[in-house]
């Protein structure tokens, strides 16, 4: 059931690539989600983790695929989207959830409202 073998030698090569480089930018997002002190720090790199290791994978699957049945696979281009879509908005509503309960909670790792307001002086006149 193995259809390695039947692959060209170039296209062997390129799938090859795109799976250890999308492997390697998943675990280099898996380390920054350990490496990160709260959870507002950890959220993001995961998130990039997936989206740009997803597609590295993606890439070497439509490759494969379209090499070994001599025609374009596009399936995975609705996998991509999917991923590419889901992925931010999971973000998002994560964040707003911790942070609402954070905030009724009173926790001191609440991110405050001064980075969105730091380029404006007391006054109202930009810095």
């Amino acid at each position: 059931m193995i259809q390695a073998p039947d692959l060209p030698l170039w296209a062997a090569i390129a799938v090859g690539f795109f799976v250890l480089l999308g492997a390697s930018i998943t675990l280099v997002g898996a380390l920054g989600l350990l490496r990160m002190g709260n959870f507002y720090e950890r959220i993001h790199p995961p998130t990039l983790g997936t989206t740009l290791g997803t597609a590295c994978i993606l890439i070497a699957s439509m490759i494969c695929f379209s090499t070994l049945h001599a025609r374009p696979m596009v399936h995975e281009i609705l996998i991509a989207i999917f991923v590419t879509l889901t992925t931010p908005i999971t973000l998002m509503l994560l964040a707003r959830a911790a942070l609402y309960r954070d905030r009724i909670e009173g926790s001191e790792n609440v991110p405050d409202d001064r980075i969105a307001t730091a380029a404006v002086d007391d006054d109202g006149s930009p810095t």
